[in-house]
């Protein structure tokens, strides 16, 4: 890398750790950490949530699903923007507009208030470790990222400098930083593959005619791609609109209803199709390089998430470089720091947010910032082990979906208040999920583990609250509310 992509790309990092220093000084307390204040709009809301749900993760799995299926691979965002949509047309009118949650900074809040406090502590653990995952699969993108960009940078090595910038930056700013940098990091990353990666790339492969010579016909075809594909992709990414805590960050966080739901029908019409194509599109491009023997080292039996960062360090001009591979880390950074403030907010506000001890706004303002770090570290080391990105992303979103989609909405729907029924249904759930994906058993029909998790679940929660019906709404909402 010519050393000018290198002054491009630190002065980039460099600019994000500075609004990080910005907000730390702004913040006053959780509200201001945790929510932003509960005063942002929609625009910005928007654009956090798709930099977020498409992220540096799910920009490296696009480029892989594009390398090994071609454009069918969009389909997999195509779930995201009906997942948006169906939210902000059943949740975000009964989350934002309840007096009860006016006052919440976590998902779990919500699941106490349903149920009581024993509830939403197993629902922070399924969340804490859902996005402890998450985070980890963002760092690993970034590291990819940098390893295949920069010729003498290991990928362990990637990881640390990636995880470091990411943590420090998010511990210091909070909700607000993460927010309002995620709307310059995703319009600078959109910017930079619709007017720079994607043009050159094209024309680095030879244009259309090389393309269609290069590569089978299936690749342009949107049915390159198995029914189970879809229901998997759709099981997993549609139901995280409603269990996600990096999603009800952002809709306690806007100003009201109609803020929220416009937020969020802007983020679904970017996931699909504008990012989903950008992505997989870049990721077409790759393996057309590497089936011309366009790539130096690289081959189709290689990692194919390290296609498209390869193909950009070696097509991409001196200059051009720096300002791309800064718009790919900044997709990165968007979902990561997200997902350490949502792993923070469950360990501060539901698991630790019960001392009887008083704490002034600036020991709660430390107490967060100490939790945050130790989570970036935590999340740093669970990447040291893992490979692949997307299989990651979609591990965590399984679990949680599996073991915290029945209960709410049970609860916010079907007005359901079994505790037991609630308890049961997430360990059951997160449990048999969990297990199936670390065996890596065979499912029939080659489904998912997260539908045979979803479905303990379910029935779990209909056989307890059928015979358990020993349950007073009103006294759990009490308990909690002193709790």
């Amino acid at each position: 890398m010519h050393w000018i992509d290198l002054v491009i790309f630190v002065v980039y990092m460099l600019a994000m750790l500075g609004v990080g220093v910005f907000f730390m000084r702004k913040n006053t307390g959780q509200e201001d950490y945790y929510v932003g204040g509960r005063s942002i709009g929609s625009w910005h809301i928007g654009l956090s949530v798709v930099a977020t749900d498409v992220g540096g993760g799910f920009s490296i799995g696009l480029g892989g699903l594009g390398f090994m299926m071609g454009i069918s691979g969009s389909w997999m965002l195509f779930t995201g923007l009906l997942g948006a949509w169906i939210a902000a047309v059943l949740l975000i009118p009964r989350v934002k507009s309840d007096p009860a949650f006016a006052k919440f900074f976590t998902f779990p809040q919500i699941i106490g208030y349903l149920y009581n406090s024993t509830t939403a502590k197993v629902a922070a653990i399924i969340c804490f470790l859902g996005y402890l995952g998450f985070t980890a699969s963002q760092l690993l993108a970034g590291a990819k990222l940098a390893s295949g960009t920069f010729e003498t940078l290991d990928l362990h090595t990637a990881l640390l400098i990636m995880g470091a910038i990411a943590v420090v930056y998010t511990v210091m700013g909070g909700l607000k930083a993460v927010i309002y940098t995620d709307t310059v990091q995703w319009i600078i990353l959109m910017l930079g593959l619709m007017f720079i990666g994607i043009p050159m790339a094209y024309r680095y492969v030879g244009g259309w005619q090389s393309i269609q010579e290069t590569v089978p016909s299936e690749f342009f075809s949107f049915g390159n791609l198995t029914w189970q594909d879809l229901f998997n992709w759709a099981i997993t990414i549609i139901p995280i609109w409603f269990v996600g805590m990096t999603l009800y960050q952002r809709i306690f966080a806007a100003r009201d209803v109609k803020s929220a739901k416009k937020a969020w029908f802007i983020a679904g019409l970017f996931e699909w199709p504008i990012m989903a194509f950008m992505g997989v599109s870049l990721g077409l491009l790759a393996r057309v390089a590497v089936e011309q023997g366009a790539l130096d080292g690289f081959t189709t039996a290689m990692d194919p998430e390290m296609g498209l960062p390869v193909l950009l360090s070696q097509i991409l001009p001196a200059g051009i470089l720096g300002l791309m591979m800064s718009a790919y880390f900044s997709a990165v950074l968007s979902t990561a720091d997200s997902c350490l403030m949502a792993a923070s907010g469950n360990l501060t506000t539901d698991l630790l947010g019960n001392s009887k001890k008083p704490r002034t706004h600036r020991s709660e303002m430390r107490l967060s910032q100490l939790i945050t770090f130790l989570i970036g570290v935590v999340a740093i080391l669970l990447a040291w082990q893992m490979n692949e990105v997307l299989s990651l992303m979609l591990y965590s979103y399984a679990f949680m979906v599996s073991g915290l989609l029945v209960p709410v909405v049970a609860g916010l729907f079907f007005g359901k208040r079994n505790w037991k029924a609630a308890v049961t249904s997430m360990i059951l759930g997160g449990s048999i999920t969990a297990v199936l994906t670390f065996l890596d058993l065979e499912m029939p029909l080659g489904l998912d583990p997260n539908l045979y998790g979803l479905t303990a679940s379910l029935i779990a929660f209909i056989a307890i609250d059928k015979i358990d019906t020993n349950v007073h709404p009103e006294i759990i909402n009490k308990e909690y509310d002193k709790a």
